[in-house]
């Protein structure tokens, strides 16, 4: 269950991520409202899945799940760009949450 609500933690990181877009510095009430909502959600299921997970494994993971979201949503949604490289290092990146969630499955 703990991977469920950190896996959440990280969607809600990728919603409050990509509203920032769309607030334009906070002066669009419904993206800033969304996009706050959305932060404070983040921050706690993360902190929910922190009682159970260790620091480092819990706060890699969200961030980690962040990262690759914005991305692909900022390439599909805002064109960014999506060179070999970048699919490559965001591979690394899901290969390390894999590999860390491994990790916690192996030590217990």
């Amino acid at each position: 269950m703990v991977w469920v609500v950190l896996t959440l933690a990280g969607i809600f990181e990728i919603v409050w991520a990509v509203g920032l877009k769309y607030t334009e510095g906070f002066t669009k009430v419904v993206p800033s409202i969304i996009t706050v909502v959305a932060m404070a959600l983040s921050v706690w299921f993360l902190s929910i899945a922190m009682k159970t997970l260790p620091l480092g494994i819990s706060y890699a993971i969200w961030t980690g799940i962040g990262i690759i979201g914005t991305t692909i949503i900022g390439i599909f949604l805002f064109g960014d760009s999506a060179s070999i490289v970048k699919v490559v290092c965001i591979s690394l990146i899901l290969i390390g949450i894999l590999g860390l969630r491994l990790s916690t499955y192996l030590s217990g």
